[in-house]
């Protein structure tokens, strides 16, 4: 049995896919209870097709969580006979998915990798928020002196939001000095909340991640990202699988030429943002990297963008056994050095 639960209850469907019982309760606690205990003691098999509210009640459970991505789902409903958009239709679209693909990666739960993701989680959010505030007060100290703006841009560095508190403080005394000055207080805080993250997740992640810490263009940071969305590494079968994910595997171009490939858009942007950065990296600092760059353009019709995706799919498989090894290790309790 597939049981499916979104926003207040849902649907359980048989082997085939034909919808056995439905259930609504409230999207709280209590009722992700209820509706794990009839699942339960429907079939003793059960597997969540959808979970609107929190997927950690079904995983601290014993659950297996399978996410089912928006675009699959939306080409499912389309297949369906029911017209339109609701939650009773996506339940029925993502349970019979999931029945349907039993080679869905699925979601476990980790108690070393949670606190890591949740850490990651608060930084990107003050990083985001310290972004806007420092774009907020560029856009007021050009409006006040344009060439003093063009001299201030890296308002990351405490030195730079000295020098520009200096220099405020030196102009006359208007409401957009006022509000620049009020808002690199708070720019300083965040900063300090930024550091003070990066500080926790050091050891975190280099206890666990050494081997992945080695890689050429992954700090404490990058490590810290790819194992908050990655997760348990074994839930993918196989390195392609997991290119497959982070949306680095290409996709073909049968049309006349089938050694040509094209963009693959899909996959798990934030993982392939994480890898896109490392090959950046790669690119300028690594030998090896520029030497395969440099050999594809040479030998083969490939553009530098073609190229460049050639090398964050060998990313992709070098991150993928390095997070294999270490997950190994951290299991068995061996050595945490890298090899």
């Amino acid at each position: 049995m597939v049981l499916d639960i979104a926003r207040a209850g849902r649907h359980s469907v048989d082997e085939i896919g034909r919808k056995k019982g439905e259930r609504t309760v409230q999207a709280r606690d209590h009722g992700h209870v209820q509706l794990l205990v009839w699942a339960r003691n429907s079939r003793p098999k059960s597997v969540c097709g959808r979970w609107k509210t929190s997927g950690t009640d079904l995983l601290a459970a014993g659950e297996t969580v399978v996410p089912v991505p928006p675009n699959r789902t939306a080409a499912e409903r389309r297949s369906g006979r029911e017209r339109g958009k609701s939650d009773p239709i996506d339940a029925m679209a993502i349970a019979r998915l999931a029945l349907r693909e039993p080679d869905l990666p699925t979601v476990r739960l980790d108690e070393h990798t949670r606190p890591i993701r949740l850490l990651v989680d608060h930084r990107e959010a003050l990083v985001a928020e310290r972004t806007r505030l420092i774009n907020r007060v560029l856009w007021l100290v050009h409006d006040q002196n344009p060439d003093m703006a063009a001299a201030v841009t890296k308002l990351k560095q405490v030195t730079t939001r000295r020098k520009l508190s200096v220099q405020l403080q030196a102009l006359p005394a208007t409401a957009a000095r006022r509000v620049a000055l009020a808002q690199i207080a708070p720019i300083d805080s965040l900063s300090i909340e930024i550091d003070t993250i990066e500080k926790e997740l050091k050891p975190l992640v280099q206890a666990r991640l050494p081997r992945l810490m080695a890689i050429v263009g992954v700090n404490v940071v990058t490590a810290a990202e790819l194992l908050g969305e990655v997760g348990d590494i074994t839930r993918f079968r196989s390195s392609a699988a997991f290119a497959r994910h982070n949306g680095t595997a290409p996709i073909p171009v049968w049309s006349g030429n089938d050694a040509r490939h094209r963009l693959n858009r899909g996959g798990n942007r934030q993982l392939n943002t994480t890898l896109h950065r490392i090959a950046i990296t790669q690119a300028r600092c690594h030998e090896g990297a520029r030497a395969l760059l440099k050999r594809r353009q040479e030998t083969t019709r490939d553009t530098a963008k073609g190229s460049f995706r050639v090398l964050k799919r060998h990313l992709s498989d070098v991150t993928y056994r390095a997070l294999i090894a270490d997950h190994h290790a951290h299991k068995n309790g061996t050595s945490t050095g890298p090899q």
